[in-house]
């Protein structure tokens, strides 16, 4: 089933290009269906290649999913131009009076400050509060995901020695979570970070399972144990040459960053990346909008607050 989205959002095309499936306002009027109701909070810089991401991760549902986009209104972008977010994004203001199925709350590059130093950290952690209220199941992304953890759950992030970069194999800790069915024993899946979240801190915590982790990358996928907020420290919605516009971006900069690894044919930069962990991305953004969202949501959003 289609993802449904604004008629003249830039990522449509691209999608309808690649065969997904996705249905323009016009369309979706004439379906006497309710879609899900899903809230993105779109924190990357280059937003438009996350939208394309996220859409692309969410389409592989026999669910039909109505997109919002939402920008911080304390944060100026300043690698998206103003039209777009105007045109494309609404601010909380706009939308903390409606309850939604899923709330998605991407990655940042903020990791290295503080969390109290980050810009619009207390209207994040507002919005944070009210998805406790107002959204089904929320699924927190990489940053996102560490901000999280660290605002719900007391637990703080660790600089590591140097950036976490390329596709990492994944261990499957309970295959009999919901979340996790379809996946093989082991998996691949992408990372980009600075910093980490001890796996010692999350197990003191009894509300968090840890279902997925790396010997190389550490704890990839924790779930509070009534379904609410899902955490995956990863980024598996990226698409194949993300890693590789991050890489060629930090060797312009003088940065001199390390190769992503397991990720260029016998490594070597100039030759087209590897894809190795979509089939499991589709999975794991499937299961959680089927077992967590759709399975869980009231039919009529417009009914008391969600507990």
């Amino acid at each position: 089933m289609p993802v449904k989205i604004q008629n003249d959002l830039p990522a449509k095309a691209r999608l309808e290009h690649e065969n997904i499936f996705v249905m323009d306002e016009t369309r979706a009027v004439s379906q006497d269906i309710r879609p899900l109701q899903i809230l993105v909070l779109n924190l990357m810089p280059i937003k438009e290649e996350t939208e394309l991401q996220l859409l692309r991760a969410m389409s592989n549902t026999p669910l039909q999913i109505d997109v919002t986009f939402l920008q911080m209104k304390t944060h100026t972008s300043k690698n998206t131009s103003e039209s777009h977010l105007h045109k494309f994004y609404n601010v909380f203001d706009e939308v903390k009076a409606n309850n939604y199925d899923g709330l998605i709350i991407t990655g940042a590059p903020v990791e290295q400050l503080p969390y109290e130093e980050v810009n619009y950290w207390d209207e994040l952690t507002q919005i944070m509060d009210w998805a406790d209220m107002h959204c089904t199941s929320t699924l927190f992304i990489c940053w996102g995901a560490q901000a999280g953890l660290y605002h719900k759950y007391g637990i703080d992030k660790h600089m590591l020695d140097k950036k976490l970069s390329g596709i990492y194999r994944h261990h499957v800790i309970n295959r009999k979570h919901p979340l996790m069915r379809g996946f093989d024993d082991y998996f691949m899946a992408p990372h980009s970070r600075y910093t980490a979240v001890s796996r010692e801190d999350i197990e003191k915590c009894p509300e968090l399972e840890i279902l997925a982790d790396s010997e190389e990358a550490g704890v990839y996928i924790v779930m509070s144990r009534n379904g609410k907020n899902l955490f995956v420290m990863g980024h598996p919605e990226y698409d194949r040459i993300t890693l590789d516009q991050e890489y060629k971006r930090d060797m312009a900069k003088g940065i001199s960053p390390d190769m992503p690894v397991n990720y260029y044919p016998d490594d070597d930069y100039t030759k087209r990346p590897e894809l190795s962990w979509r089939a499991h991305a589709n999975i794991l953004y499937s299961n959680w909008l089927n077992y967590f969202v759709y399975q869980t949501t009231p039919y009529d959003l417009n009914g008391a607050p969600m507990k």
